[in-house]
């Protein structure tokens, strides 16, 4: 979907395809031609935005072969599709049985990590619709936390370094911006706003144009670890760090640990194959909801799992819309936009689809929760 901003400019708004992963190019075509097809059907527009998770096989595999790049060109276009966003955090294995800790590997110490991003940036610059003022690219927030040093530190800067370096000579090349989002999650190295913009703050444009390596908001993640949004949002100006890209879910809230039906209900949210870090209101957290029986139990617990915000979670669990709709105001809402890429990323459902056709359905309720919300905020939808 796009949406054109109260400045002239345009929102491109879509969904990121880790809900429904594939890691080869023939799937991730049969994906577009089936999943993604119904849900702009669904939707009834005339481009729907897609975020593309693509395994590092195949990333390099586009970067090298014009044929299969074609090949995946030519779905986008008979099904209405456009990407202006990538996904490039899962670097692999991110259909295997249990995901865990392996979706931050290899991280930004590691030359694999940098050699998968700069393959996703050759694809993404020849996959860029002619009306994107820049493409983006999710990655990481440098490492899971353990283990970490400044040594590790140095290493993850030098190589987002080269990245860097990389982007500014595909943009001379190809004349296309593509700029790296990099996304704070809990419980890996960057996973509170303040450390991710004193890491980021280097990368800021000296003369107030775009960053080419910035933050990716992510509603959900900003939730769970209890961050307001006027807050954040204030933290990233004065350290003059630019929002890529926004990452739009709600998380899960158990405001009552003690509640037995609300643990229960909380641990039936999203699938073990994931991490399901929780976090608690003024107090420590864990890495998964299984390990939740170590905190206090003193105040509210909020789990990363993206949730949908157009339908409540199952009671007595509430969920972070409001801060999801602060987040959008404040991307947005104002008078220039931060960013001009937004993405609904839900995976964790109330009740799980059992069919690709039903996911659609779901994906598309939440895309018209958003295109509402957008709307709302005085965007204009395009066509």
């Amino acid at each position: 979907m796009r949406f054109r901003h109260r400045d002239g400019s345009t929102v491109h708004v879509g969904y990121c395809a880790t809900v429904h992963p594939a890691d080869d190019l023939d799937g991730v075509i049969a994906d577009l031609d089936g999943c993604a097809r119904r849900v702009r059907v669904e939707l009834d527009v005339p481009v729907l935005g897609i975020g593309l998770w693509l395994a590092s096989p195949v990333a390099d595999r586009l970067a090298n072969s014009p044929s299969s790049l074609n090949k995946l060109r030519r779905s986008l276009t008979r099904n209405h599709l456009e990407v202006v966003t990538l996904n490039g955090i899962p670097h692999a294995h991110f259909t295997d049985q249990v995901v865990g800790t392996k979706v931050f590997c290899p991280d930004w110490t590691e030359p694999e990590r940098l050699r998968y991003t700069l393959d996703l940036v050759d694809v993404l610059a020849e996959l860029l619709p002619a009306d994107a003022s820049y493409g983006s690219i999710s990655t990481l927030p440098l490492a899971w936390r353990v283990p970490w040093s400044k040594a590790r530190d140095t290493a993850a800067r030098k190589a987002l370094d080269g990245v860097e370096q990389h982007l500014a000579r595909t943009e001379t090349r190809t004349g296309r911006r593509i700029r790296i989002a990099v996304e704070p999650e809990p419980g890996c190295v960057l996973e509170m706003i303040g450390q991710a913009a004193a890491w980021l703050s280097r990368y800021s444009s000296p003369y107030g144009g775009l960053s080419r390596i910035g933050l990716g908001l992510d509603a959900c993640h900003l939730a769970v670890q209890f961050e307001e949004p006027a807050d954040a949002f204030e933290t990233l100006w004065r350290a003059g760090v630019d929002v890529v890209k926004g990452q739009l879910a709600v998380a899960p809230t158990l405001v009552d640990p003690s509640d037995a039906a609300g643990r229960y209900a909380l641990g039936q949210l999203g699938t073990p194959k994931y991490l399901r870090q929780v976090r608690e209101w003024g107090g420590p957290g864990v890495d998964d909801v299984a390990q939740a029986y170590e905190l206090s139990g003193h105040s509210a617990w909020r789990m990363h799992a993206h949730v949908p915000a157009h339908t409540a979670p199952p009671p007595p669990l509430s969920a972070t819309t409001l801060a999801l709709e602060d987040c959008l105001t404040r991307l947005v809402g104002g008078g220039h936009p931060l960013t001009h890429h937004l993405e609904s990323e839900v995976y964790a459902w109330p009740r799980p689809p059992k069919t690709k056709q039903q996911l659609a359905k779901r994906i598309a309720k939440e895309l018209r929760w958003l295109r509402d919300r957008l709307t709302g905020l005085g965007l204009q939808a395009i066509d």
